[in-house]
């Protein structure tokens, strides 16, 4: 319940068609379960306390009685619950039946919604035996629960949570072109819950999650659907219990089919609604015609079962993740290719360091030029050699541009360098940010001049990840004329050149790739020792696979500093101390607030992926804003 995560559950008992006694026994069962379990959310499937398959039984009076008198009971036993239970019963109202979600928190009824949409085909003809709930807006009562509000538009708010708003539809209601959820989303409900009964068919399975999936998706919104499974009448169709949990597209949770599982998850309603306030085009719809009903859960830190991937910019998958690398690799090239064409552009100047960013741009232009039909040797990578360059590294560089048929440029800076030392008094044994930048300026401002004699541009080669840190020298690394890598995170650019390496039919090329892969990130601004890179970024801003995971969560979906810290500590678990994490995620908001002005003036470059930094569109944030909030 902390932090906006909220577990869910889905279930439905084995039970006995036309037996409400029985089938509440089964369900009190469950409720007792899932509560033990921490389950905050419980939503059993389509007429559980009858049973769905009771055909004309349903006209019945000592079934409906019956079932009245166990939802009563059912009510009772949650008085002492910390939980929303959602049951699926046949009650009459006004002398016609209506197929109900009924919804129970704390020993009471707290509303009934009438399924809307009936099935009027084969194995599905409830217009026999029901009613549709459209239109109906009506006050009942059931023993001694009064004044029940029977409709449709109903939303359930929670009082400690004022993100999670839950709302409900029943089984074909989600079948039907414009399902009710549709609305409930518009009028702010977060999470849907729909006890259903839907028959098992060859292929039905994939349709069904993909239904949803999909609708969870389009409502930025969790959906919690409940299936009738084992017990229900095999007389002419069989019924598996495919119970599925969804938030905003993805499934978090999905029963084995003909088991009678119960299913849990955590759904995030602070995650669903960050997306919708930053979607305008999520419309706010007026819900006058709603009835608010207000319930109460405790807030409470349950353990979190659900997982979040260490590298949010990467696909676990791996036939997902190569998918994901070649259509970003086209994406940065097709931008170039843009640029280029645009500005009848035929060269490109590139600085080349031998390590993992300058590579993937060098990889990036070439595929550009390829496009283009404009000859690799007009791709000029200059290496500039100064004080803290490694033999590793430059023969990387060189073997790189080798191999991929560009033109290689060598620039040693030592000496301009230390021209520039002399002219601004800098003692040369003061290894002080201006040592460092003086080498990054001098390298930018050779690539420019260069640019100029070939009439190209500088293609720039920093990474978002850089970019988010402030780890950019400015206006020297940080300035091109279009920067390929902009929106590339560093984990990712990791990945992409490990699909070149492992996809490109050049041998040698491979090996170079895999180790410029194996060597440490590194500005190469300090001199090496014996030879060996002295200076390793990830020692001195941090690990990159933190910063890339704060970054994501941080701007995707605006979440706070303790909420990262709590997942992070989750994800990260066995990898890094919690003290080690603090450190990290108190370094980073400090750089990425205090670095903004670095991000203000970035030059043109490619989006990728749902984050970015861009001044132009995705990130318009003042250079001089206060970070104590985050903090």
């Amino acid at each position: 319940m902390k932090d906006g995560f909220i577990k869910v559950a889905a279930a439905t008992p084995k039970i006995k068609v036309a037996d409400p006694a029985y089938n509440t026994e089964e369900i009190l069962k469950i409720i007792d379960e899932t509560e033990k379990k921490g389950a905050s959310i419980l939503v059993f499937s389509e007429l559980t306390i009858s049973g769905y398959t009771c055909g004309d039984l349903f006209l019945q009076q000592p079934l409906l009685t019956e079932c009245k008198n166990q939802l009563l009971r059912i009510t009772k036993a949650t008085k002492d619950k910390d939980m929303l239970v959602v049951v699926g019963c046949p009650l009459v109202v006004n002398n016609k039946l209506y197929n109900c979600a009924v919804v129970i928190a704390h020993g009471h009824i707290l509303g009934i919604v009438p399924k809307t949409h009936l099935p009027n085909y084969s194995e599905f003809y409830e217009v026999r035996h029901f009613t549709s709930g459209e239109g109906l807006d009506e006050s009942i009562t059931i023993g001694d629960e009064e004044y029940i509000t029977v409709c449709t538009n109903q939303l359930f708010r929670c009082d400690e949570i004022p993100e999670l708003v839950i709302a409900c539809e029943v089984c074909e209601d989600l079948w039907v072109p414009l399902p009710p959820s549709t609305y409930h989303a518009m009028a702010g409900a977060t999470v849907i819950c729909n006890p259903s009964a839907s028959v098992e068919t060859t292929t039905k399975e994939s349709y069904r999650r993909s239904l949803v999936s999909n609708q969870s998706a389009r409502l930025l919104a969790a959906y919690v659907y409940a299936d009738a499974g084992e017990g229900e009448s095999t007389q002419d169709v069989v019924y598996s219990g495919h119970h599925i949990i969804c938030e905003n597209g993805s499934v978090l949770a999905e029963a084995k089919r003909f088991t009678n599982e119960i299913i849990y998850a955590d759904i995030d309603v602070q995650k669903l609604a960050a997306e919708r306030r930053k979607m305008t085009t999520f419309p706010a719809a007026d819900h006058d015609d709603y009835v608010d009903i207000r319930f109460s859960l405790k807030v409470k830190e349950n353990k979190i079962t659900r997982t979040f991937p260490k590298a949010p910019f990467v696909p676990d998958n791996q036939d997902e993740r190569d998918k994901r690398c070649d259509e970003i690799l086209s994406l940065q090239s097709m931008g170039l290719k843009k640029r280029l064409e645009h500005t009848n552009c035929k060269h490109a100047v590139v600085g080349i360091s031998g390590g993992l960013d300058s590579t993937l741009a060098v990889l990036v232009t070439a595929r550009a030029f390829d496009l283009l039909d404009i000859p690799r040797e007009n791709l000029i990578c200059v290496t500039m050699p100064c004080f803290g360059t490694t033999d590793r590294t430059y023969q990387n560089a060189v073997s790189l541009i080798k191999e991929l048929g560009a033109t290689l440029k060598e620039v040693r800076i030592e000496k301009a360098v230390r021209q520039h030392f002399a002219d601004i008094g800098h003692d040369e044994n003061n290894h002080d940010v201006t040592y460092e930048n003086s080498q990054a300026r001098e390298r930018t401002q050779i690539l420019m001049d260069m640019a100029n004699q070939y009439n190209g541009m500088v293609i720039g080669t920093g990474d978002m990840s850089e970019l988010a840190l402030g780890w950019a020298t400015y206006n020297g690394d940080h300035m091109s004329m279009y920067a390929v890598n902009c929106s590339v995170p560093k984990t990712l650019v990791r990945y992409l050149v490990l699909y070149y390496a492992e996809t490109t039919e050049n041998k040698k090329l491979s090996e170079v790739l895999m180790d410029v892969l194996d060597t440490p990130v590194s500005p190469e601004l300090l001199p090496p020792v014996d030879g060996v890179i002295s200076q390793k970024t990830e020692d001195l801003v941090g690990p990159y696979e933190l910063h890339d995971f704060f970054l994501y969560y941080m701007l995707r979906f605006g979440f706070p500093k303790a909420k990262l810290y709590r997942m992070a500590k989750l994800t990260f678990d066995g990898v890094y101390d919690d003290e080690t994490i603090k450190k990290w995620l108190d370094k980073f908001y400090w750089r990425f607030f205090s670095q903004q002005f670095k991000r203000s003036c970035l030059p043109d470059g490619p989006k990728v992926g749902s984050v970015a930094v861009s001044p132009r569109g995705d990130l318009r944030m003042p250079s001089d804003a206060s970070p104590t909030a985050w903090l």
